[in-house]
Order: C-alpha cells, then structure tokens, then sequence
C-alpha cells in the first residue's frame, strides 16, 4: 500500500485522495468479512487462502502493466487496491481458523503472537523497502518485488496438509450461516467488546497509516527514504511486542492485553501527530508498534478461544466486517485533514479513540478477566442452535 500511497501523493498531493488509497483497500473487509468467514466454516480453508493470494498477484501484475505503458491515473491505484482488499477480506478469517486446526487450543496464543510477528514484520520492513526502491528504481520496480513474494507464497501454501475436518453442513443456508454469526457475537460479551473495539480501533485508530506519508513529507520535511522508515517503525515496535507475547508461557486475561495494548497505540498517535521531529516521531512510532501487538494479537486470539469451533469462522467473519469500519474512518480522516490539517485530523480522530476504547472497558467487564472455554461460558439468551453437520 505505500507504493500507491506515494503514487496517488506525487500525482494528487491531495490527503483526502491518499486517503481513498485506504478506503478502497479496507472497503471489501465491510462489504464482504462477514461473508469470508461464513465461506471458511463451508469450504476448503487452504484452497480459499491460496484463490486469495492468486487474486493479489494478479492485481500486482495489472499494476505493472499500467505503470510499463505510462498510461497510469491515480484512480487507477483505487481499483487494484480494492482487489487486494478483497483478497485480506477472504485470507483473515481463512488463515487465522487454519492456525488452531494445525497448533490446536494449547498454545494457540503462542501460534497467534508468531502470526502477528510475521505480518508486523512485513508491516515493518515492507514501508521502509518500498520506500527504498522508490527512490531507486520508482514505483515499478516496487511491484515487480511484490509480485515476486505472492508467487513465493503460493509456492509455500501449495504443499500444506491440514487436519481433516467436517465443514458446515450444506443444507443451511448460506444466508442462515451469515445471521446466525451475528446472532452468536451478540450473546457473548467478551467477544462482542472485541467486536466493538475492533471497530472503534479501525475507524478512529489505524486510517492515520494514510496520513504518515503527508505528516512526514509536509510537517517533519522528509523524503520518501525516510517515509518509508517511518512507516515502518511501528511495525518494528509490533515484533517486539509480539516476540514478547508468543514467548509467555501463560497468559490468562487476554483481554487485558488487548485493552490496554489499544491504549497505549492511541495514546502514541495523539504524540505521534504533535511530533515535529524526525527524531522524535521514530521512537513513538515504535512504541506505538508495541501497543497494536497487543491488540492484533488478541483481536484473534480472543475470538478463537472464546468461540464453540463449528461458529469459529464465522465469528472470525464478523471480526473481519469490524475491521472494514477502516474505509469510513480513512473518508472522514481524509475529509478532516483536507478542511485543517493531516495532524489535527489524526489527533481528533485518536482523542476520540482514547475516550471510547477505555468506555468499552470499564463497561464491559467481561473483557478484562479470564476466559473460559466456551463449553464452561453460558451465552446469555443464545438463539443461535447447535450447527448441522454433514
């Protein structure tokens, strides 16, 4: 994504059209999450992954095809990057179910923590390459890299045996399978504050990663080598954090974690958007880093543990919906930071934050114990029956 962040900059220098970058990226997490991790309880989990990752490389390829023939528009970027969002909208729920099916319940926090470490790590080294080979080679050149680690990752999941499982039974409908998600995450209320945060976290939290680039090169007065760096500093903060976390030997109130690690990225965000230091503004990104692990890490892992296995998928669904609150937040960022400035945006935005995450955790209490097993929790007036199986 900072390949086209940079691109649509340099065409537009506009931030709300930056902003759009994120919109359409994240767009597909809210019309099609929901609707991902109902397919994940019906069908081959490591077929869908691998479909999805064929998806991204064909847009990868579609990218540099217009950027070899200069016939590229900034809108242009829209398209592609809605089509690798609508990839992250299948691979989440897909992925994330696969990693209990192959580790089991045990040391399924561990598992989870080594997942997020390796998508911080590409957080963290991605920004900072690409930023790397736009200043030597250009945009293209970015891509023909990117290309290059889709095929590699379709070469790696190609060979993977997973357990034999029994999918969702056919003869429910699909329309059924999707209500009977929502219906289960409202009964349960450690999962249904996950829900809540995740959607307060996307839409007041993480549309600032569009506003890095115009932050960095109009307040702090860097260039693309250092933007890159700065988009990555965060996700360096995240390995550690997730380092951290995959190596505790127990940990039993995830939903503290998850608590207070939002806490601590929205309160670096509001410092981050008051730096106007190079110097300054690498450090709190990093710290920044280490609070997204606790949340990405147990954004999952909450859910995982907390959700009977036959509703897992598409518990994980509903997550994924509640990440597509992103695309709203990236428009009224962007719409803000057009009518004052990119860092008063970010500041409102993560206020905002700062005040209801912490209002969701001291109302729902249930978020900051011990979770049980889902056989040992009642769900409070659960309409959703036990799920036919084939």
């Amino acid at each position: 994504m900072t390949l086209l962040i940079w691109l649509v900059l340099d065409i537009t220098g506009s931030p709300f059209r930056v902003a759009l970058v994120g919109f359409f990226g994240m767009a597909p997490l809210l019309l099609f999450g929901a609707v991902g991790g109902v397919l994940v309880d019906r069908v081959d989990r490591r077929r869908l992954l691998i479909a999805m990752q064929i998806l991204n490389l064909a847009a990868g390829v579609v990218m540099v095809t217009l950027l070899l023939s200069g016939t590229v528009q900034y809108w242009h970027t829209y398209l592609v990057v809605f089509a690798s969002g609508l990839g992250w909208a299948f691979d989440m729920p897909s992925r994330r179910s696969m990693v209990l099916d192959l580790i089991g319940r045990a040391r399924v926090t561990n598992a989870m923590a080594l997942d997020s470490m390796g998508m911080h790590a590409s957080r963290m080294a991605g920004p900072a390459l690409a930023g790397g080979f736009i200043a030597a080679v250009g945009v293209t050149g970015g891509y023909y890299a990117m290309i290059a680690l889709y095929a590699l990752s379709i070469a790696f999941l190609t060979p993977l045996k997973l357990p034999a499982r029994t999918p969702v039974s056919g003869s429910v409908s699909f329309s059924r399978n999707l209500m009977d998600g929502f219906a289960y995450v409202r009964t349960d209320r450690i999962i249904l504050a996950t829900v809540i945060i995740t959607v307060l976290m996307n839409l007041l939290m993480f549309p600032y990663m569009q506003m890095v680039p115009v932050i960095a090169r109009d307040t702090i007065g860097v260039g693309p080598g250092l933007i890159g760096i700065l988009m990555g500093a965060d996700g360096l903060g995240a390995i550690i954090g997730s380092a951290f976390i995959a190596s505790a030997r127990r940990i039993r109130h995830h939903g503290r974690v998850y608590l207070v690690g939002s806490l601590i990225a929205l309160t670096m965000l509001i410092l981050f958007a008051a730096s106007r230091w190079f110097a300054v503004s690498l450090p709190v990104l990093v710290l920044l880093g280490l609070g997204t692990a606790g949340f990405g890490t147990m954004q999952s892992t909450i859910v995982v543990i907390a959700a009977r296995e036959e509703m897992r998928g598409r518990t994980l669904g509903v997550i994924s919906l509640a990440i597509g609150a992103g695309p709203i937040g990236a428009l009224m960022v962007g719409a803000v930071a057009e009518a004052t400035t990119p860092a008063t945006a970010v500041t409102i935005f993560a206020t905002v934050g700062l005040i209801t995450v912490g209002a969701v955790g001291w109302l729902m209490a249930e978020i900051r114990g011990p979770i049980a097993q889902p056989s040992e929790r009642v769900q409070v007036d659960s309409p959703v029956p036990a799920v036919q199986r084939t």
